[in-house]
C-alpha cells in the first residue's frame, strides 16, 4: 500500500499539474536538494533577490556555491529581472527566483534569461500555493521548485515541504538526496550517493492530504479580501504592491503595502505600526537586505569558500528603501476573516492614517 508521503505528493502533482512531487520535511531541505540534483557546487554562483528568506542563501552555501544577491522591483518586492543580467558571470549555475508573499515574479523574462545563459531556475514557491503565471501554476515553469508547509503558510504541517518538476532526471536525484542515497526503484539497503534522511513524516503529510480541498475556498476568500483591501486603502496614501501582467492567480500568503513617509507628515514607519498594533492589527516589516545579515560579516572559517567575498560592499538601494522605511507586511490569516473581520481592519487603517496626516502631535515625533 502506499505511503502517506506517496499519497500527499501525488496530491501535490495533481493539484499543481506538475508531473513529479517528492515530499520532504521543510521547504529549506527542497531548496538544498534541488540544489544538489541540479550538480551545484564549489565555484558556482547561484543569483537570489537581497529581500528573501536566509534559507535561500543557505541552500546555496550549504552545496559549496556562493550566493549572488540581486535587487528588487519595488511594486512587486520580488527580484528585477532587469538587473539580472548584470550579475551573471561565467561562474553563475542558476537563478532561485522567489514568489514573495504568493505574487508571482516576472517568469517570462527570467526564462528568457535563464534560456539565453544556459542556466537553470529553482522557483523559491514556498509562499505560493496555487499561484499562477499565464494560467499555470508556479513551481516547475522551468527546471524544478520547492513549495513549503511550515506553520505559517498558507497550506500547514508544522513544517513540511516538496520539490515538484516535469524533469525526471531531476526529480530522481531529488529522491535520492531526500532518501539516504536510495534509488526510486531500488532496494531498502541500496544506496548510490551521498544523501540524506529529509523526508517528510507521516503526521506532516496525513495533515496536509485534507487541505487539497479547502486550498481552493481559501483561496478565493483571500482573494476577495485583498480586492476590499485595495480599494479601501488607495486613498489613504498607503501604496498597494502590483501585480505583473500574466498572473493570473495570486496566492496571497502576505498583504503587503508600501509607507511613504512623506504622506505622514515625517512620521516613522515605526510608529504607523505601534499605531496599528494598538488598533489590534499586527502589521510589521519584513525581511532585512541578505547582505546585511550577521553570518555574512562574522568569521569565514566555517564557509572558507566566501572568505574572498565582501558582502560589505553589495547594495541594493530599493532592498535597502523598502526593507528600512517602507515595507509593511500583513499575515494571510488576515485575509480569512469575514465581511465584519475585514472592515475592523479597514477602519484601523483608517484611523491610523487620518491621524498621521491630520493630527501629528499625537505620535511624539
Amino acid at each position: 500500500s502506499k505511503s502517506w508521503a506517496q499519497r500527499f505528493e501525488e496530491k501535490v502533482s495533481e493539484h499543481t499539474g506538475i508531473k513529479y512531487a517528492v515530499a520532504c520535511n521543510s521547504g529549506t531541505s527542497g531548496l538544498h536538494m534541488a540544489m544538489a540534483a541540479c550538480n551545484i557546487g564549489p565555484g558556482d554562483e547561484v543569483i537570489t533577490p537581497g529581500l528573501t528568506v536566509v534559507m535561500d542563501a543557505y541552500a546555496v552555501i550549504h552545496v559549496g556555491a556562493t550566493p549572488v544577491f540581486v535587487d528588487i522591483d519595488p511594486d512587486t518586492f520580488n527580484i528585477d529581472p532587469n538587473l539580472i543580467e548584470s550579475a551573471i558571470t561565467d561562474r553563475t549555475k542558476a537563478i532561485v527566483p522567489v514568489h514573495i508573499g504568493g505574487n508571482p515574479v516576472d517568469m517570462d523574462r527570467i526564462i528568457d534569461i535563464a534560456n539565453k545563459y544556459n542556466l537553470m531556475i529553482i522557483e523559491d514557491a514556498a509562499q505560493a500555493h496555487g499561484a499562477e503565471w499565464n494560467g499555470k501554476k508556479v513551481g516547475a515553469l522551468h527546471k524544478g521548485g520547492i513549495f513549503s508547509f511550515q506553520s505559517s503558510k498558507n497550506m500547514s504541517a508544522g513544517e513540511g515541504g516538496a520539490v515538484v518538476s516535469n524533469d525526471e532526471e531531476f526529480i530522481d536525484a531529488c529522491f535520492a538526496y531526500y532518501n539516504c542515497g536510495r534509488h526510486r526503484d531500488g532496494d531498502w539497503y541500496e544506496h548510490h550517493i551521498v544523501g540524506g534522511n529529509h523526508r517528510i513524516s507521516s503526521m506532516a503529510a496525513s495533515l496536509l492530504i485534507p487541505q487539497f480541498q479547502t486550498i481552493e475556498n481559501d483561496m478565493c476568500i483571500r482573494e476577495e479580501n485583498r480586492k476590499k483591501l485595495d480599494e479601501s486603502l488607495l486613498d489613504m496614501g498607503l501604496e498597494i504592491t502590483h501585480r505583473y501582467k500574466k498572473v493570473t492567480r495570486e496566492a496571497n500568503h502576505l498583504y503587503l503595502l508600501r509607507y511613504k513617509e512623506e504622506n505622514f507628515n515625517d512620521i516613522s514607519r515605526e510608529k504607523f505600526f505601534e499605531a496599528m498594533r494598538a488598533e489590534g492589527v499586527y502589521t510589521y516589516a519584513g525581511y532585512i537586505p541578505l547582505y546585511r545579515e550577521e553570518v555574512f560579516h562574522g568569521k569565514r572559517d566555517d564557509f572558507p569558500w566566501l572568505k574572498n567575498i565582501s558582502y560589505s560592499n553589495i547594495s541594493c538601494p530599493v532592498t535597502e528603501q523598502i526593507s528600512d522605511f517602507q515595507s509593511v507586511w500583513l499575515t494571510q490569516n488576515h485575509l480569512l476573516g469575514n465581511e465584519s473581520d475585514i472592515q475592523d481592519i479597514i477602519n484601523a487603517f483608517e484611523k491610523v492614517t487620518t491621524a498621521l496626516k491630520n493630527n501629528p502631535e499625537k505620535f511624539d515625533i
